[in-house]
């Protein structure tokens, strides 16, 4: 896959089969308007375009909201997207001047000068352009102009799959990563630097790696612990990971740690990838240090419990 970040990378194509959106998550509601994309792009010996943005354009419209957090940071979706088999996807900085462009001036000066569509899949009630002001009618209505098909995935169709980026996001702030996985098609996952912390979790015999996240837009589940696995370039390993304010030692910042099962080294300054598998507990204040290392205990047994029983 190609990957452009500015349409003056772009040359346009003789047969571009193309679909819009933010696609976050790229979860399987998205898989589905993709699947098509590409199988109309082999049927019809074209290429096939996604024209994504970023940033999100609500953080643009309302700069204000730092509330929307997202699913996946751009090299994720980008990795997720070049395994589904797309030729080519653009990722456009999502700005004032874009936002503004009529619906005739979208199609005609991004869709078909720029892109060089020869048909479009979007998914049912697309909206694009200035206030959302674009939809299926204006497609119609210039699609003969500028010689161009358009397909729309049904409203039957999206809604048997029943997802939403929403309802993912819904799921993952309530600790639920195993929903939020059949939701997806994959299990969510967090890309971050080990960082040196205060070192508490090896006085009480479970060491934990500090993650931070350099991307402040990414989502992070619910507090809690969680099994999770750790991948750390070819190797992975199995762990438990911890989200929250420590309030046992009565932390004042959100931590994101992980106790890397059978593992002993320094890691500090690397990158690791921790993906969350199941919830195991809600984040507790205990009386101390010896009741808190009693529980940590109890969650090992209860994580290894769970990989066990997953094989």
């Amino acid at each position: 896959m190609k990957t452009y970040h500015h349409f003056s990378e772009f040359k346009k194509l003789d047969n571009a089969v193309a679909t819009i959106g933010t696609f976050d998550g790229v979860h399987f509601g998205h898989q589905k308007i993709i699947k098509r994309l590409c199988e109309l792009a082999k049927s019809t010996g074209g290429e096939s375009v996604i024209l994504t943005f970023f940033p999100h354009p609500r953080m643009i419209i309302d700069p204000e909201n730092q509330d929307l957090k997202l699913i996946n940071t751009i090299e994720e979706k980008i990795k997720i997207l070049s395994e589904l088999g797309v030729d080519h996807l653009i990722i456009t900085p999502f700005t004032r001047d874009f936002s503004n462009l009529s619906p005739a001036e979208y199609i005609k000066n991004i869709l078909v000068d720029t892109i060089g569509i020869k048909q479009l899949i979007v998914g049912y009630d697309h909206r694009f352009a200035k206030d959302r002001k674009g939809g299926m009618q204006e497609l119609e209505m210039f699609s003969k102009q500028f010689d161009y098909k358009i397909e729309e995935i049904a409203k039957q169709d999206v809604d048997d799959v029943a997802v939403s980026s929403t309802k993912i996001r819904k799921a993952l702030l309530n600790g639920e990563v195993a929903l939020a996985a059949s939701y997806l098609g994959y299990n969510f996952s967090i890309h971050g630097r080990v960082i040196k912390g205060d070192k508490i979790g090896r006085t009480i015999g479970f060491p934990t790696a500090n993650i931070f996240l350099e991307e402040t837009y990414k989502l992070i589940p619910s507090d809690g612990i969680y099994a999770v696995t750790v991948d750390m370039g070819t190797e992975s390993y199995k762990g438990m990971a911890y989200i929250g304010q420590r309030p046992t030692i009565n932390g004042m910042t959100r931590n994101i740690e992980v106790n890397i099962f059978d593992f002993n080294k320094e890691i500090y300054g690397q990158y690791i990838t921790m993906t969350f598998l199941e919830f195991l507990r809600h984040d507790v204040k205990f009386t101390g240090l010896e009741a808190l290392k009693m529980q940590l205990q109890k969650d090992k047994e209860d994580t290894l419990s769970y990989f066990k029983k997953i094989g």
